[in-house]
């Protein structure tokens, strides 16, 4: 009786993903373990082991085609390598003589001998591309259909020929209409599902955004004080992110709201804090999840993160790496915001905007000074968090920053 190969689970939140590569084919026979199959999330690639050894019976999914948690995308005929490829001839011929999968996952390879995808292969052939050329990002650095799609949007324009050496007038340049200078390219399916995800987000909750903003003088003269220091004896630097961390958990402990989630008609209060830092990944932005953060120290807390960071940049991530956050934090500062309205990453109820730090005019104690300043918003679900805890959680952390000595006295 032949196995199921189900897809696995895919993580918080990811309810879809997409065949990206088959690496076995029809009538293979595979190890317990083994990987046959590659699938995209709109965040990580998930490996699907084989449950059992046997010989591979059937492909029931084509590479693209997009899949759930739990079906069933391939069928195992079990059994040892010699008896498994006697008994399982006639099922898989029979398997044959039905109407196959788009794909059979046999790999396809260009001019230069590289191991592609069908779906890759069509791509890098329709563009006259050179898969030596393009940089894969998938496991194993496996070329996928963004990373060809990418490519092709950084390569450079083709340089017009020379012009020949003509004795008479050239011709009058043909009228280019806009349509000329468009090029429509498919969204994959990754991008559709990020796509709706963030609308879902948007639809299903009541979302509002509060601002504050956070005088960052003390956070900047204790790092220029001890970063030296710092990363002779923990090996990384001390960076901006560890500070907002413990300042988001002490708000979050005073507003347990922020840290909650709704599930049907319940409020979920969470007694934990991991807390979930967006990352520009080598596939797009990620959120790796920093487990019970209120745990750690400072040093810790950097370790962690430049671990997380190293493996968001390097697609190395794990489900395990991206599941169970319960608040999120978001610097689109790196890049030179000075304010946004984050979109709230479901089910969770609350995420924080870090921006660019900025020097500007402030009135301390009667007098205009100038000091760094940081505009923070929060994102919060108005079903589940009033307007007051919202300010309120955001007045905790301009506090705790201002005064970054209250996270070591926890007053």
């Amino acid at each position: 009786m032949s196995v199921p190969v189900e897809v696995p689970a895919l993580g918080e939140s990811v309810t879809e993903a997409i065949i990206a590569e088959w690496l076995k084919k029809v009538g293979d026979y595979v190890e317990e373990d083994e990987i046959i199959a590659e699938l995209e999330t709109d965040k990580i690639s998930v490996e699907v082991p084989a449950p059992v050894a046997g010989i591979l019976l059937a492909l029931k999914f084509a590479v693209d085609d997009p899949v759930n948690p739990g079906d069933v995308i391939a069928e195992i005929e079990p059994g040892k390598r010699a008896e498994a490829t006697e008994e399982a001839a006639p099922a898989a011929a029979a398997k044959e003589s039905a109407p196959a999968p788009k794909a059979d996952g046999a790999p396809a390879k260009n001019g230069n001998e590289q191991a592609l995808s069908p779906a890759v292969a069509r791509l890098v052939e329709e563009h006259n591309l050179k898969s030596a050329d393009i940089e894969g990002t998938g496991p194993g650095g496996r070329i996928l259909k963004g990373d060809v799609l990418e490519h092709v949007e950084a390569r450079p324009a083709a340089k017009p020929a020379p012009a020949q050496a003509r004795t008479e007038a050239p011709a009058p340049a043909p009228e280019q209409h806009s349509s000329q200078l468009e090029e429509r390219v498919p969204m994959n399916k990754l991008r559709q599902t990020v796509a709706r995800r963030l609308v879902e987000a948007q639809h299903n909750a009541a979302m509002l955004t509060t601002f504050n903003e956070v005088d960052m003088s003390a956070v900047m003269e204790l790092r220029t004080r001890y970063r030296d220091h710092f990363v002779k004896k923990y090996g990384v630097k001390l960076g901006f992110m560890s500070f907002f961390i413990k300042a988001a958990i002490e708000g979050l402990k005073a507003y347990p709201a922020v840290n909650a989630e709704i599930d049907g008609d319940t409020i979920v209060y969470k007694n934990y804090f991991n807390i979930g830092v967006a990352v520009g990944g080598g596939r797009g932005l990620v959120v790796p999840v920093l487990k019970n953060a209120d745990r750690y120290s400072f040093a810790h807390t950097e370790i962690e993160l430049s671990k997380l960071v190293d493996k968001a940049v390097n697609n190395k991530l794990t489900l395990a790496d991206m599941q169970g956050g319960t608040f999120t934090i978001s610097n689109g500062g790196i890049y030179g915001s000075m304010l946004s309205t984050p979109i709230l990453n479901a089910p969770q109820s609350g995420i924080l905007g870090m921006h660019n730090i900025v020097e500007r005019p402030v009135a301390i104690a009667g007098k205009v000074e100038i000091r760094p300043i940081m505009y923070l918003a929060l994102s919060y679900d108005h079903r589940l968090i009033d307007g007051r805890e919202a300010v309120s959680f955001l007045v905790r952390m301009k506090e705790v920053l201002e005064t970054p000595e209250r996270m070591l006295l926890e007053v």
